[in-house]
């Protein structure tokens, strides 16, 4: 099978992975073509515009979701439970639509090598950090991921250190500093928690430039897939031997949690990105994932009743600027007319 140019993936995120974005390169005295190829890349149908919408919430809503589950179950047990029963769910869809859905020959390392970061290394950490803060802090850390992948690109793959990059690390590094100052304030602070998140959106970021880096030759849906489930078969493992076994006897709200985590978050999320995320303009993919830490935050209070604090709100600002700073296009020059 072909293999997938790096500049045509596209990444789902929570998670676990974030849009790639493409360049389109101008051939020489085209201008006139660019400006066309340019207009149709940046029109957006109303369909896109509600499945964006639609996929928007649901990962925001994930986070608190994830947090009103974890009252119940515990972390390893809730993400290999929902993380199993999704990718099977997937699968399903997928192999009835005709796809490929076995890697084959070298395509298992591939999916071993970009599952570790980007799958079992996210959901794992994540989790963690989850169980220890609120539910609105951890999204907002989390998603400190694309300011990560852009510094890993400078200090390790040559890439060039733009204002851009300075101007993120700087809000992100803010960020991070007032939320830590705040958790260490508190009798209840729990400041391992953002070492978690950080650990988790690192991993990520990792993950992400590996991918970016890597020639796949498996389709992304069946690349995905077999991530989630190793990446279960390593969590139902650690949850055996880490923690007791679920009693089982949950609330209806906590089977609506584990309803949510497998079908929406694992399942219709994935499917509506698979189906538009490859069309989509790089300012849009970039306004939806800084719109999600937002929406988890202020979601919060009405899911697990928790209130922001002033500090939230101040590092989530910059946590979104430092994602429109890496993520959102530069402005072009207007080509001239030939």
């Amino acid at each position: 099978m072909k293999a997938i140019p790096p500049s045509r993936r596209r990444w789902p995120s929570d998670g676990p992975h974030a849009p790639a974005l493409h360049v389109v390169a101008a051939p020489r005295g085209g201008s006139c073509l660019l400006g066309a190829a340019r207009r149709r890349q940046d029109v957006i149908t109303r369909k896109q515009v509600l499945a964006l919408v639609a996929i928007t919430l649901m990962w925001g809503l994930n986070w608190p979701m994830m947090k009103f589950s974890l009252r119940e179950m515990t972390p390893l047990y809730f993400r290999a439970l929902t993380m199993s029963t999704g990718a099977l769910w997937l699968f399903v869809f997928y192999r009835a639509r005709g796809l490929r859905m076995l890697p084959q020959g070298a395509e298992w390392g591939t999916v071993v090598k970009l599952g570790l970061p980007n799958v079992l290394g996210w959901h794992t950490t994540a989790i963690f950090g989850v169980l220890e803060l609120a539910s609105g802090r951890a999204a907002i850390l989390g998603f400190t991921m694309p300011i990560w992948t852009v510094l890993i690109g400078t200090l390790f793959l040559g890439e060039k250190l733009t204002p851009r990059i300075t101007v993120a690390v700087v809000a992100v590094a803010s960020a991070i500093a007032l939320l830590l100052s705040h958790e260490l304030g508190t009798l209840s602070g729990r400041p391992a928690g953002i070492l978690w998140m950080e650990s988790a959106a690192l991993l990520w970021a990792i993950g992400t430039v590996m991918m970016r880096r890597t020639r796949i030759t498996l389709p992304v849906e069946t690349l995905t897939v077999w991530m989630l489930i190793l990446s279960s078969i390593c969590l139902w493992v650690m949850a055996i031997a880490l923690e007791p076994w679920p009693s089982w006897h949950y609330s209806p709200a906590m089977w609506g949690s584990l309803v949510y985590g497998t079908f929406i978050n694992y399942g219709f999320s994935q499917i509506i990105w698979f189906g538009m995320a490859r069309n989509l303009p790089p300012a849009t993919s970039a306004m939806s994932i800084m719109a999600v830490p937002l929406i988890g935050t202020l979601s919060a209070t009405l899911i697990v009743g928790e209130w922001p604090h002033w500090e939230d709100y101040v590092a989530m600002a910059f946590v979104m600027a430092a994602i429109a700073a890496v993520l959102l296009p530069a402005r072009r020059p207007k080509p001239q007319p030939t």
